[in-house]
């Protein structure tokens, strides 16, 4: 049996692991589900059509599956969903999706959401990504796998923020923002590549180098976008490391930031 706390609250319904750990007066609701090794603190709700993963930690006064922030929400039944292996730290708040959308929000694997992050409605956060204190995602986000956000960061909805990008502390996202680059500012500007990320994950060398070819590609050699596109789509047969980038630029929607 769960280890639950004589103070919580865990409705009869919820599906919890033989091994998951409830805390002093957090609440489970009725569609919850818990995988194994999961840790609930104390003070936590989690609440919604929410399923989580495993070997999750969720710490104090987290508030996890709760309707969406958002005035088109009638009360139909979406959900959240939540992998393995995250760290969810005091005051997080993931809301579940909308009709209007995917109808569920999702966090991958191996994620850090520090204190006071807020993920909205039908966001889609990857895997193995960091958000410092007070990183906001209004709806329909998405972050790809190992992306930094920095502190008191924005991102504005329907934005997209490619894999290994940085977000530098107190910038507000306007628009996407390509793979392995870096921005900062308000609105957020490029300002290089994430160059110490792609070290510490193992990137030889040589990929670092054709990243940084392929952002002066994109940003310092006064092409168009469409120009750009085609020039690195070229690169990419020689230099298949940034594939990613040229895929994220076929996809964007709101333009990236330039």
């Amino acid at each position: 049996m769960a280890t639950i706390h004589p103070t919580a609250l865990v409705d009869a319904r919820a599906e919890l692991a033989a091994d998951v750990e409830v805390g002093p007066y957090s609440i489970v609701g009725a569609e919850v589900r818990i995988g194994a090794g999961t840790r609930i603190g104390p003070h936590v709700v989690v609440t919604g059509r929410t399923t989580i993963g495993a070997r999750n930690r969720i710490f104090q006064f987290a508030s996890i599956g709760d309707i969406p922030q958002d005035r088109k929400y009638g009360g139909e039944p979406t959900g959240l969903t939540i992998g393995d292996d995250n760290v969810i730290r005091e005051f997080v708040s993931i809301n579940t999706g909308t009709v209007q959308d995917r109808g569920v929000t999702t966090v991958g694997n191996g994620n850090w959401l520090l204190a006071y992050v807020h993920i909205a409605h039908d966001c889609s956060v990857g895997s193995f990504t960091t958000f410092s204190n007070n990183a906001q995602l209004a709806g329909h986000v998405v972050i790809e796998d190992h992306v930094t956000m920095g502190g008191f960061t924005g991102v504005h909805q329907f934005c997209r923020v490619g894999a290994h990008a940085m977000v530098a502390a107190g910038a507000i996202v306007l628009q996407d923002v390509p793979p392995f680059v870096t921005v900062a500012g308000y609105p957020a500007k490029p300002a290089g590549t994430n160059s110490e990320g792609l070290r510490r994950r193992g990137f030889p060398a040589g990929d670092i180098a054709a990243v940084r070819r392929a952002y002066k590609t994109l940003y310092r050699q006064g092409l168009t976008l469409d120009d750009a596109r085609i020039a690195l789509a070229e690169a990419a047969t020689a230099t298949p490391v940034i594939e990613p980038l040229v895929a994220f630029l076929a996809q964007s929607a709101r333009g990236i930031v330039r």
